[in-house]
């Protein structure tokens, strides 16, 4: 299901510059687009403008349009939005709804309210929890789960509604290593698994190995977009708040000092091979 952003300008109410500034942008079905930037730049307005909060929730002036699946998101209401965008936050705690007693029925939340079969749900449910490995605690309360799991659980009751698209808003930012990596794996294989996926990161390294798009905010408009190494390879990029993967970093000194010559790596991988070939020659 695509989604296309056409010459978008928003501005919160009673803020007098815009958030978002004549953003135009196609992200194709199954495509893993990823948004980058500081902070400020747009990305979790975009994110909101994409699953309909904006301009439903926060109201504000918006400008052009956003589109989903031929659905026009201005035109629609938030619940048949829902059905086509799954969007989780960067605070899991602020997606637990407080008004159920175990990690099962809170993933079963949405689904009771949209009056699914009882039997379908507990299939949905069980399928959501497996898949982001929260099965073995789906009779735990979702207040005694960590960050990452809660986190874990926020995607999971996304997943129980099998949206076509999901948007992870900074899903990642308060958690660690670990709980990170975690997440990014849920993600991959929702993309291997065909779901369209727009996620704003800050963790370059992640960004550089899965996304196949990736689009640069500045102030409120696209600075770039492209290819990860397209948008990573600009020259400029420091200018924008934004920070090249540290294994580029790494290759970009040795090529400073007339040691490494080659295509510049991207992932942990590819610098390990380019390592590899300087240390041979």
């Amino acid at each position: 299901m695509d989604i296309v952003v056409d010459s978008l300008t928003y501005t919160y109410p009673g803020q007098a510059q815009p958030a978002l500034k004549d953003i135009s942008l196609s992200i194709q079905s199954g495509e893993l687009c990823c948004l980058i930037g500081a902070n400020g730049a747009g990305k979790s307005t975009l994110c909101c403008a994409i699953a309909g909060f904006v301009p439903h929730f926060y109201k504000g002036e918006m400008y052009g349009s956003v589109t989903v699946g031929g659905l026009d998101t201005v035109q629609s209401s938030i619940g048949n939005l829902a059905r086509r965008v799954g969007i989780v936050f960067q605070n899991p705690f602020d997606q637990i709804t407080g008004a159920t007693l175990t990690v099962f029925a809170e993933v079963a939340f949405g689904l009771e309210n949209l009056g699914i079969p009882r039997d379908e749900t507990m299939r949905r449910v069980e399928n959501a929890l497996r898949k982001v490995n929260l099965w073995d605690l789906r009779t735990r309360s979702p207040l005694e789960l960590s960050g990452g799991q809660q986190q874990r659980l926020a995607i999971a009751s996304v997943l129980a509604m099998d949206p076509p698209i999901i948007v992870l808003d900074e899903a990642t930012s308060q958690l660690d290593p670990a709980g990170t990596r975690e997440i990014w794996q849920i993600i991959a294989m929702l993309h291997a698994s065909g779901k369209t996926l727009l996620v704003a990161e800050h963790k370059m390294e992640y960004v550089a190995r899965h996304a196949s798009k990736v689009v640069l905010l500045y102030k409120g408009g696209i600075a770039a977009c492209g290819s990860p190494r397209d948008v990573f390879g600009k020259a400029d990029i420091a200018a924008f708040g934004v920070r090249r993967p540290r294994f580029m970093e790494l290759m970009s000194g040795l090529a400073r000092e007339g040691l490494w010559q080659g295509e510049m790596p991207l992932t942990l991988e590819d610098a390990a091979s380019a390592l590899k070939k300087v240390a041979q020659s």
